[in-house]
């Protein structure tokens, strides 16, 4: 039997960010598949800025090595706002998601 790719990254003390992606009603929310670098605090941010994720509704980290867990939705659209002053425009996939995240 063939085993699935362990979703543990390969340096043990990394944290690991993933995003639950609303894809709508025909197709619902997936966690969003994405390379190891992908889940790093910096690629996700620039990844949300550019619009490489639709419609993120929750945000979430996690670090194996040291036993924790927890949701960043906040935190990431915190993050979101500070940065602002370094993009022209804001995209709306962008300020749909601090919309969401001040509802939560």
């Amino acid at each position: 039997m063939r085993r699935s790719p362990s979703i543990v990254p390969t340096e043990a003390d990394q944290d690991v960010y993933l995003v639950l992606d609303d894809f709508g009603d025909r197709l619902s929310r997936a966690w969003r598949e994405t390379d190891e670098e992908g889940t790093r605090r910096e690629t996700l941010i620039r990844d949300l800025m550019n619009a490489e994720c639709g419609h993120p509704a929750r945000i979430v980290a996690f670090n194996t090595a040291e036993g924790w867990s927890r949701d960043v939705t906040m935190d990431i659209a915190d993050e979101l706002r500070r940065r602002f002053v370094e993009y022209d425009q804001v995209l709306r996939s962008v300020q749909e998601f601090l919309e969401m995240a001040v509802r939560r």
